[in-house]
């Protein structure tokens, strides 16, 4: 029995309509099989009594008797499946967070899948008669999920297979009759689909948005990587400078201190000298002295007599009345030993400058001359690169980027943010304005271009007044007039930098400037004055040979 039974498959031992192992078997005179409360619980619930397999009519409910052979096999049955699920199910037991299967008796086994149209969720085992059975086919299978109540219609108690665009809620088919009989209704799986295709979308923007916020990081660790090295590399470079300034400082200390030293041992070694002989002459008259006084105490006038032109001459002795020791004259010592240091000091603040201006160099930008800014006397050349003051007064529209009282133009390029750099020279002009300009400063009337109002320049006057203009304005004080001046910028830093390339020395800096718009580079040839002033100013590409 046991050996046949093995040979049978689990479709033979599932009641139809409880789809389990059935319990108390009958046979009803079409010869098909159920559980005896499942079919006489079908038989009350219906007005004909009919087989609920092949649709059989019976007039007369029939007599209903266990059927002890298939009780018999399903028994052995049940004992072997529940052997084999007890023995395939160690592994799926349901844990925590996952669905149990709503068939299993005692230990709950992990569901597989859940019917949407039984409502309920079956483990591998209980599953079978979903996959084998015409009836059962038909349901809609998912995956596994919770609360399947949750998916019915709490008003009509049928299942949400529509979506409601309108609300945007799951309806069922009852729901369209009424409620949302005149909105625009669709199968929730056509919604499903959109959704979840612009739930893709949305991922796919998300993502993107998260890839260019960690490349935004990775940028954001190399600057910081950079800034750590730029740092490391100015610590550097300032503590090998003023290493070498405070050797040189105290090299000069020395020098100063071993000076006075040495003046004043050669004063000490020439008044030792002049001692040493007084000492001696001292010495000399002492014994003559001693000789002169012995003789005159004799009492013989003879020996007195004969003696006296015997006594030795007198020693030779020097006349001291004009010899002097003079203290040295340390007069200009010190000054001339800061002098000196002066010239180290200078000679490390021109390699320091030749370091930071091929340091700014490097952010080089090409710029061009915006003819729709240019104050009507100017003239520019084709390439945008030169502009010089004309005497004739061009007849050109008025646009509002135009100065029209100031002898100014802007160049086409802006910043907003980081660094630029960019040279002009200034050769054979008396007159000149450089710097930057703030979008929307005044253009039009008399204008006071100062920081205050967005102005950030310097001036030449007369060939040798030089100016910031800031308010107040500072008098420059340079050794010698720039043939080429470098403009940097830092926007972050709120820095404008004027350097004289040739002499690769700082002109001024205006510092702490507070930016917020895009800035403009400026310039301004100035009136020619009668020709003195007529040479242009011209934007030169940096020159790496010096």
């Amino acid at each position: 029995m046991s050996a046949a039974s093995c040979l049978l498959t689990e479709d033979q031992f599932l009641c139809s309509i409880c789809l389990d192992v059935f319990t108390d078997p009958v046979t009803i005179p079409c010869g098909h099989n159920f559980c005896q409360n499942c079919i006489t619980e079908h038989w009350d619930s219906n007005v004909s009594c009919q087989c609920p397999n092949c649709k059989e009519t019976f007039r007369r409910r029939p007599k209903l008797r266990i059927n002890t052979f298939i009780k018999e096999m399903s028994a052995q049955f049940r004992q072997s499946a529940q052997q084999k699920s007890s023995s395939s199910s160690e592994r799926q037991v349901s844990k925590p967070g996952e669905v149990p299967c709503d068939v299993c008796t005692g230990t709950k086994v992990k569901a597989l899948k859940s019917c949407l149209v039984c409502l309920a969720s079956y483990c591998e085992t209980h599953l079978e008669p979903h996959l084998t059975k015409s009836g059962l086919k038909r349901h809609q299978l998912m995956d596994p999920v919770e609360n399947l109540e949750d998916r019915m219609c709490e008003k009509h108690d049928k299942l949400l297979e529509l979506f409601c665009k309108n609300d945007q809620r799951c309806v069922c088919m009852m729901c369209t009759i009424s409620d949302h009989k005149t909105h625009d209704v669709v199968p929730l799986r056509e919604e499903y689909e959109g959704k979840k295709a612009e739930l893709g979308k949305t991922e796919a923007e998300i993502q993107q948005m998260i890839q260019k916020r960690r490349v935004k990081i990775e940028e954001l660790k190399h600057s910081v990587e950079l800034s750590d090295e730029n740092a490391d590399r100015e610590i550097a470079e300032g503590v090998g400078v003023f290493s070498a300034l405070k050797e040189s400082v105290e090299r000069r200390q020395a020098e100063l201190i071993n000076s006075i030293k040495e003046k004043q041992r050669e004063t000490e070694k020439q008044a030792e000298g002049f001692i040493r002989e007084l000492e001696q002459e001292i010495s000399e008259l002492e014994k003559r002295s001693a000789e002169v006084e012995q003789l005159s105490r004799s009492e013989d006038h003879l020996q007195l007599l004969q003696n006296f032109t015997s006594l030795n001459a007198a020693p030779p002795t020097k006349d001291w009345t004009e010899v002097r020791v003079h203290p040295p004259s340390y007069a200009g010592t010190v000054v001339r030993a800061v002098k000196q240091l002066e010239e180290t000091i200078s000679e490390q603040k021109k390699k320091l400058f030749e370091t930071e201006l091929k340091r700014v160099q490097q952010y080089e930008v090409d710029v061009t001359l915006d003819p729709d800014t240019a104050y009507p006397n100017l003239i520019l050349s084709d390439d945008g690169k030169q502009v010089k003051y004309g005497n004739v007064r061009n007849n050109l529209p008025d646009n509002p980027e135009r100065f029209d009282t100031c002898v100014v133009v802007l160049a086409e390029q802006s910043i907003s943010s980081g660094r630029f750099y960019y040279e002009v020279q200034v050769k054979g002009k008396t007159d000149w304005d450089l710097g930057v300009a703030e979008e929307s400063v005044i253009r039009k009337g008399v204008i006071r271009a100062n920081p205050k109002n967005g102005y950030w320049r310097i001036i030449l006057r007369d060939k040798n007044r030089y100016s910031a203009c800031s308010d107040p304005g500072i008098r420059l004080s340079l050794q010698s007039g720039p043939e080429k001046v470098g403009v940097f910028v830092d926007y972050e830093e709120g820095l404008v930098s004027f350097y004289d390339v040739d002499a690769a020395a700082l002109i001024y800096s205006f510092t702490g400037c507070s930016f917020t718009q895009k800035l403009y580079p400026y310039f301004s040839p100035d009136n020619s004055y009668g020709g003195k002033n007529s040479a242009p100013l011209i934007i030169s590409p940096v020159d790496d040979c010096w």
